[in-house]
């Protein structure tokens, strides 16, 4: 079973000097990143780490918040925002847990949003207008901004499924889902799910 990233808020201040070979390597390493941090940073770094993905810095969001009938195969999505915990605002990384027979999303493409997932566990089908496809852990895949290719990724196994899932903020960002009649725009200015021809739905 892979393990769990990690997480909680740690302060710490270390005096500026190069970094060894060790640590140049050890960015890369579990066991050495807060070190390292530190070290680039200089002086008045503040390193941040997760320790836990319990910790209550990342809340859990269970459910997608899509209109009835939309939301069922995503009722039992699990998400925790890595992003949010450190203030990122340029881009997104949720640490997303599918249990079996759960759906990442209803599939869908954005208009000004990069997207990337990469598994850390199980062995989700990814859905694309190119068909399906068994991933597994180590393996990831890309969603470029604009192009019209509708995905999602769905736990069709016995176990649990987890993944990071990575996306730009774009607050021009517009998604359409081309198997259900909804779609949403302006998502990162508020903008709610809407049918097609713009008529709103009850949430």
């Amino acid at each position: 079973m892979v393990a769990r990233a990690a997480f909680i808020v740690k302060q710490r201040r270390t005096r500026e000097r190069a970094a060894s070979p060790l640590e140049t390597e050890g960015c890369l390493g579990a066991g050495s990143v807060v070190a390292s941090w530190a070290c680039l940073q200089g002086e008045q770094a503040v390193s941040k780490i997760l320790h836990s993905a319990d910790d209550e810095q990342l809340p859990l969001r269970r459910g997608s918040g899509y209109p009835k009938p939309y939301d069922g195969p995503c009722a039992e999505r699990e998400k925790r925002a890595l992003g949010d915990a450190f203030g990122l605002t340029d881009y997104g990384v949720n640490l997303v847990t599918l249990p079996p027979g759960a759906w990442s999303s209803q599939r869908h493409w954005h208009s000004a949003e990069d997207e990337l997932v990469f598994v850390l566990e199980g062995e989700p089908t990814l859905v694309t207008d190119e068909g399906r496809r068994r991933m597994r852990a180590g393996m990831c895949a890309g969603f470029p901004k604009g192009e019209a290719n509708g995905h999602h990724l769905v736990n069709e196994t016995g176990a649990l499924v987890v993944y990071l899932e990575v996306g730009s903020r774009r607050a021009d960002d517009d998604v359409d889902y081309p198997d259900i009649d909804m779609r949403v725009a302006a998502r990162c200015r508020g903008g709610v799910f809407t049918r097609k021809d713009g008529t709103p739905y009850d949430v």
